[in-house]
């Protein structure tokens, strides 16, 4: 597929296992290393500024390179110095978006794209310094364990991330399967860092699940997409085949934490769906629009049923594009919370020793012209999810037990109340009535009934409140989707 000369390449897939947050992503021609490149790390040489063309200003790059290798009390290759100065530049520009990869991190992140692989299952990008979360993917380890988007990840094992990028703090992230990352979070609204285990796992890729949910009578059609990927396009369209066979009266898409992928897969989504061979997104390139393309639907009439798009801050970019297409062209409604907001288009660059140059070049826009960039897309109809869904694991390192106080024993509380048990209380001190709630527990689930937060309690706490968030009557972004689409 060819985008007026500019050919897709493909996902950045953003994990554990990558680099960033998902990107929509274009290929360029590769750089020539001999012709377009004053410093060619390849032959181990260092061509002077003038002799070849190159801009004046880089006289200074070439003055500290020669400084460096004629003073510097080590020795250090050239190569050692090309990347650094790639690195460099790229930093510069202070967006976490554009990147450089050399050839072994290149190689190691292409391998990724397209089988399962172990991690913890999680999008990120550096915000501030910072490794943040995008979102985690769904039934991950990562969201197994509570993690959710904008947790700010400061260490692992022990080991603080600071000053280090972001490749350097995935390499962190990743282990083999079955090994525990133990992340210091930071987390808004919360006074205190998070301490939360991670167990390694497989990640398979699987970005479509559909089911037929009835609700006022009617049934309505899910489909859930966790990322735009190669084979998105093809299983969205049989599922969604299978449930007009079924004969649904509404649709629901469900993109919350989805970091978006492919822009060929969600365009062709969009012509599926987009009446009135509406318009999909229009992208901006260069600095200030000079250029512009237009995407369109190839769909001339709507479905015969409702639909509704279900976002949270964990949608970006694709999956913001699919939305944004949704409200503006196809007048369907949002449900749910603000979106991330990523409105940029990357193009990746292969060098010719296969190291990667990834640019931000373009931005893209919603069909009525809203950039959606660090500012995200506003539900039509905003709904919070249960206060209990925001709660994190319980400590592994210590037992929790009468008298005690601290934010712990706060989302014990918090836990609790999910469950039915409800203490009374939320403040953080582990009184009679919490103490109450744990035998209850405890007994309901045939543990020793001790009063105290042991390590089988904890885990089955744990596992009670995913199995409860899991059910789709407590789901209440969901629930309100399917009263969109089967309310006439």
């Amino acid at each position: 597929m060819r985008w007026k000369g500019r050919t897709v390449l493909g996902l950045v897939l953003v994990s554990m296992v990558a680099s960033s947050i998902f990107t929509m992503t274009l290929l360029r021609p590769s750089v020539s290393a001999t012709s377009n490149a004053a410093l060619t790390a390849s032959t181990n040489k260092l061509s002077a500024p003038g002799t070849q063309g190159y801009p004046e200003e880089f006289q200074k790059l070439y003055e500290a390179f020669s400084a460096i290798k004629k003073e510097y009390i080590e020795n250090v290759t050239t190569e050692q110095l090309v990347e650094g100065a790639i690195g460099g530049m790229v930093g510069s520009l202070q967006d976490p978006y554009s990147d450089y990869m050399d050839p072994k991190t290149a190689a190691d992140f292409t391998s990724t794209l397209h089988s399962t692989f172990q991690g913890i299952g999680t999008e990120v990008t550096m915000q501030n310094g910072r490794v943040t979360i995008v979102s985690p993917f769904k039934g991950s380890p990562a969201e197994k364990a509570g993690l959710k988007p904008n947790d700010q990840i400061i260490s692992v094992n022990g080991e603080s991330l600071e000053g280090l990028d972001l490749h350097q703090a995935v390499t962190k992230i990743r282990g083999p399967k079955g090994t525990k990352a133990v992340l210091q979070i930071v987390r808004q609204g919360v006074a205190e860092p998070l301490t939360i285990v991670c167990v390694r796992d497989d990640i398979p890729i699987e970005t479509v699940n559909s089911q037929i949910m009835e609700k006022n009578g009617v049934k309505v059609g899910v489909i859930a997409l966790t990322q735009f990927s190669t084979e998105t396009t093809k299983h969205f369209k049989d599922q969604l085949a299978e449930l007009e066979k079924k004969g649904i009266g509404g649709l629901v898409i469900d993109v919350r934490g989805n970091p978006g992928g492919y822009l060929l897969a969600v365009k062709e989504i969009g012509e599926m769906l987009v009446p009135n061979n509406g318009m999909i997104v229009q992208i901006e390139y260069g600095n200030g629009g000079k250029q512009r393309e237009e995407y369109r639907s190839k769909t001339e009439a709507a479905k015969p049923y409702p639909i509704t798009v279900l976002i949270n801050g964990g949608s970006a970019s694709a999956s913001e594009i699919l939305a944004g297409a949704m409200r503006d062209s196809g007048n369907y409604k949002l449900v749910g919370e603000k979106s991330f907001g990523k409105g940029t288009v990357q193009s990746t660059m292969e060098m010719e020793d296969k190291s990667q140059l990834k640019l931000t070049i373009a931005k893209w826009l919603t069909p009525n012209g809203d950039w959606v960039h660090e500012k995200g897309i506003v539900p039509d109809f905003e709904v919070k999810q249960p206060a209990y869904f925001n709660a994190t694991q319980l400590p592994a390192d210590k037992d929790l037990a009468r008298d005690m106080t601290g934010n712990d024993v706060k989302n014990l509380q918090l836990i609790l109340t999910g469950l039915n048990l409800s203490p009374g209380r939320d403040d953080g001190y582990f009184d009679q009535k919490t103490e109450q709630m744990i035998k209850q527990f405890q007994t309901s689930k045939k543990l020793t009934v001790s009063g105290k937060v042991d390590a089988a309690t904890r885990a089955a706490l744990e596992d009670s409140l995913r199995e409860t968030m899991r059910k789709p009557e407590n789901d209440l972004q969901l629930q309100k989707a399917l009263d969109v689409v089967s309310t006439k």
